[in-house]
């Protein structure tokens, strides 16, 4: 009976190793998944900075003076109204990531802070009172609540030109 008792002991302790064994493997497992998936997410948003539609978009806004309202695009050729809503989509879809944790504040600060920074000192106005006009009041807000993060951590940010003077390739 003794025998027994200790095989069952050890069975037990087996399945206790075991679990916890488990456990540890689906949390390292879950860990890599988040990451892999961040990963994806920075290469996602790489792409987009080099689609076509919204390097024109960038441009066109660029030229326009800053705080433009809602009937600038209007009075203008149809591409200035539809650069804006690129851009707007492409931002507003970052701000909601970063939300989600899915990109990092860090990630989007270095890919975009300036031009986000620039196209909000131009678009800002004319987001806002899109939203009057359409009455939808979400209209651009993630645009603007992610500007605005930037524009709080923007004081503090070296560009990397200065930052990252000394850096050198790892030689292998």
């Amino acid at each position: 009976m003794d025998q027994l008792q200790v095989l069952a002991n050890m069975a037990e302790i087996f399945s206790t190793l075991t679990i916890i064994g488990g456990g540890v493997f689906a949390a390292f497992r879950l860990s890599e998944f988040r990451q892999r998936r961040r990963y994806q997410v920075a290469m996602e948003l790489c792409r987009k900075f080099s689609d076509a539609d919204l390097g024109r978009a960038v441009n066109l806004i660029r030229r326009l003076p800053d705080g433009i309202s809602a009937e600038t695009p209007h009075s203008m050729e149809p591409e200035y109204e539809e650069s804006a809503q690129i851009v707007g989509v492409a931002f507003e879809t970052m701000g909601l990531l970063v939300y989600m944790n899915l990109a990092s504040f860090q990630l989007i600060q270095q890919l975009t802070g300036g031009l986000l920074l620039t196209m909000w000192r131009k678009l800002s106005v004319w987001f806002r009172s899109t939203r009057e006009e359409s009455g939808n009041r979400r209209f651009g807000e993630w645009v603007q609540w992610l500007a605005e993060r930037l524009e709080e951590e923007e004081r503090a940010v070296v560009p990397a030109y200065e930052a990252y003077a000394a850096w050198q390739p790892k030689h292998r």
